[in-house]
């Protein structure tokens, strides 16, 4: 299928990969936004930053837009994957069970 087709499945909540990668296990998916209370951000991790902005302001929360992450031939998150231009052209996309 098209990388059209694979975003199409993302928004549908499927987890997607192309049979041309050559790692093993290696898929993407969708993660919704959210937000959360700027006081749960973890130290060390990127939302702690823009929580210290927010702090004491009215809203005081730190919001996550969504965003495609892919499952790496480790099996770690790469948390804000980005399609190369030979992923977007490609048309060996498929739906992982």
């Amino acid at each position: 299928m098209t990388f059209g087709h694979a975003l199409e499945a993302l928004k549908a909540g499927c987890k997607v990969a192309r049979a041309g990668w050559n790692g093993k296990s290696m898929w993407i998916a969708l993660s919704k936004g959210y937000s959360f209370p700027a006081a749960a951000a973890s130290p060390g991790h990127a939302s702690k930053l823009r929580a210290d902005e927010v702090k004491g302001t009215p809203a005081a929360e730190v919001i996550v837009l969504s965003h495609i992450d892919m499952r790496s031939a480790d099996g770690s998150m790469v948390i804000g994957w980005l399609a190369s231009q030979t992923d977007m052209l490609a048309e060996d996309w498929m739906i992982v069970e």
